[in-house]
């Protein structure tokens, strides 16, 4: 019993350890200073996994996350934080983006024809070259957004 009881807390130890050497001794979840809960990074690695096996992530914290040259036509990003995200030459056609917040997003030479950007939040964007030929920009706020060269974009 002895053994057994020495073995679990070597181990125990052993995981506590190889945590703060693996730069993993931060909580799980922090908070912002008004009691709401922030994401870490590894939640925003699983959002990606997500993303990109199930092609969809609704709602999903991707806050400065680097997606440049992916294919995501057809994604359900409806409601998703991308704020200071890099969507530099992404294929966004035919993309959900509805009440997305894309505030600092690079978005230069994306491909979003056909896409849903209702209610989309692109204040300071940069969209430079991008296609929005067809997208659906009912409610999308451009404020400071970077628009030189946009094709198809009527507003």
């Amino acid at each position: 019993m002895r053994r057994i009881k020495t073995r679990i807390i070597s181990s125990t130890i052993a995981v506590l350890s190889a945590g703060v050497f693996l730069g993993c001794s931060q909580p799980i979840v922090s908070q912002q200073p008004d009691g709401e809960p922030v994401a870490q990074r590894g939640d925003r690695r699983e959002a990606v996994n997500r993303l990109l096996s199930n092609r969809e992530c609704s709602g999903c914290d991707l806050q400065s996350v680097d997606l440049e040259k992916i294919d995501l036509s057809g994604v359900d990003l409806s409601n998703a934080n991308l704020t200071n995200a890099d969507l530099e030459d992404v294929n966004l056609s035919g993309a959900n983006l509805s009440n997305a917040d894309l505030t600092n997003a690079q978005l230069e030479e994306s491909n979003l024809t056909d896409a849903n950007l209702q209610n989309a939040n692109f204040t300071r964007a940069d969209l430079e070259d991008a296609i929005l030929t067809n997208a659906n920009v009912i409610g999308a706020d451009f404020t400071g957004a970077d628009l030189e060269g946009v094709i198809g974009l009527n507003r």
